[in-house]
């Protein structure tokens, strides 16, 4: 075998990710709060690029099924919404005398604290810690795993008060989104159970109730306690002791007891609560039917490149060095303006594509969820799943049913044994729970069954896939079901 040297031609092909690709990627997934800022970090180093206001061009949608308005109208009416968003009133002290035994203090609010905070911890606090809502999404990624009531839920933590309350009556948003009482309430259960403890609660009474329960000391004398606030306001020892059947030792240790949970669980992170989110997208029904689809300007930075004053000082460079600079400074301008551009026409069009094929969840509400992958809106819009995947992360669109993250609308799929159009999860678990909750008395579904019944209306889901499902949702076996129903 012989060595030597030759010279081969071959052509290969690869994709360079060159710094303006890069940083398009990164302003693709950028929130708007993060664009402002990169935006004016961008105006400050570069003397040719300056603030427009938001009064240009609209940037017009293609779908005619969905067209994209430029109103400002919408952005007012949301911003009435948010600003009726429920506030937490004035404070006042749970008393630290034991002998005060709650005074008028103590009464049916939660806008009472029992604890004095010093101000500068509570600031301290604050800072370390992530927001409230990070840290409760943080929790609905992994405790709750179905998308409709993930919608629930994270529409229910931008109902929350300073204090981490819930409004008493949420009939209103239940219906908006189109969700039966029992799967409702059943999300607000779940809720509770997320830290801090006593979160999502809708009276002092059931945040304290949330607290106790935590700490396995919710016992019947409690209960009662907790259900004669009022007399603790009052005072009355005597009535209090005659109905909790304890002496005066108990209920002196129940009441200190009681100081010591915390009536306002999310007062450390009380500045996070009362920011709302902004949306990206505006979405509302036309008049003979299909949606309005269109951008907030106010989180799309409208920026220029100066011609005037690049052609002034491109006259007056003399220097091959100070010539260069402002070349690529020119450059860097139009490039910026031009991603921008690009960014808000990607965001508008994903955001069409997604409303038109989850229709049926605007017009009817979290039941009606279509089946929707990444890979589906992007063979769509004719682009790659992970730039996709980028447009969804961290936008939001305003919607009648509420406000959500683009990414909430993505959900898992289950095939029909008809072979029409699949059928989401979440579609299939409402089926089981409607199943469940219709079925006669002597003639309790196993899961075996409630596969069979399934199967004949064409959706095709396993024994295992219906407990897995039925677990999920807190319903008993059929053993279970059997016994209680005896009962």
């Amino acid at each position: 075998m012989s060595i030597s040297q030759r010279l081969d031609l071959r052509q290969t092909q690869t994709l360079v990710m060159t710094p303006q690709l890069q940083q398009a990627i990164k302003l693709l997934q950028m929130s708007g709060q993060e664009l402002s800022d990169y935006v004016d970090s961008e105006i400050e180093q570069n003397p040719l690029l300056e603030r427009g206001n938001n009064d240009g061009e609209a940037f017009e949608q293609e779908d005619s099924a969905a067209p994209a308005e430029k109103t400002d109208s919408a952005a007012e009416a949301l911003n009435g919404d948010l600003e009726a968003l429920p506030q937490t009133g004035g404070d006042s002290d749970w008393p630290e005398d034991d002998k005060a035994f709650g005074g008028d203090h103590f009464h049916e609010s939660h806008n009472n604290s029992f604890h004095d905070h010093d101000d500068f911890e509570a600031i301290n606090a604050v800072a370390e810690k992530p927001s409230l809502r990070e840290h409760l999404m943080e929790q609905i990624q992994v405790d709750i795993t179905q998308p409709g009531e993930r919608m629930i839920a994270v529409a229910l933590i931008e109902m929350l008060d300073d204090a981490g309350y819930l409004p008493i009556d949420l009939e209103l948003m239940r219906t908006q989104l189109g969700a039966t009482g029992d799967q409702f309430e059943a999300v607000i259960g779940k809720l509770q159970h997320f830290d801090p403890p006593g979160i999502f609660a809708r009276s002092l009474k059931e945040c304290l109730s949330i607290q106790l329960r935590e700490r396995n000391r919710l016992d019947p004398a409690m209960q009662i306690l907790l259900n004669h606030l009022d007399l603790v306001a009052r005072r009355e020892k005597q009535a209090l002791m005659r109905l909790c059947l304890v002496d005066a030792e108990d209920l002196a240790d129940m009441i200190d007891e009681i100081r010591n949970l915390n009536p306002k669980p999310a007062m450390i992170f009380v500045s996070d609560v009362a920011a709302p989110i902004v949306p990206d997208v505006f979405i509302r029904p036309q008049a003979g039917g299909g949606w309005h689809i269109e951008l907030n300007t106010d989180t799309l930075p409208r920026v220029l490149a100066n011609e005037r004053y690049y052609t002034r000082i491109q006259g007056s460079a003399h220097s091959k060095s100070d010539k260069e600079y402002i070349s690529n400074r020119w450059q860097q301008a139009n490039w910026l303006v031009k991603a921008l551009q690009q960014r808000a026409t990607t965001i508008l069009k994903v955001a069409s594509e997604i409303v038109r094929q989850q229709d049926q969840f605007f017009v009817h509400g979290v039941q009606h969820l279509r089946p929707l992958i990444l890979r589906d809106i992007a063979q769509a819009v004719e682009m790659h799943e992970s730039t996709i995947s980028r447009v969804t992360q961290n936008k939001y669109i305003a919607t009648p049913r509420g406000m959500f993250e683009l990414k909430y609308f993505f959900t898992t799929a289950l095939t029909r044994t008809d072979g029409g159009e699949t059928v989401s999860s979440e579609a299939a678990r409402e089926r089981i729970r409607q199943l469940v909750e219709s079925e006669d008395q002597k003639a309790i579904l196993s899961d075996d069954r409630l596969a069979d019944m399934l199967k004949t209306e064409g959706i095709d889901i396993a024994r295992r896939t219906v407990a897995k499902y039925r677990e999920a949702m807190g319903i008993p076996t059929s053993a279970l079901r059997r016994r209680h129903k005896r009962i």
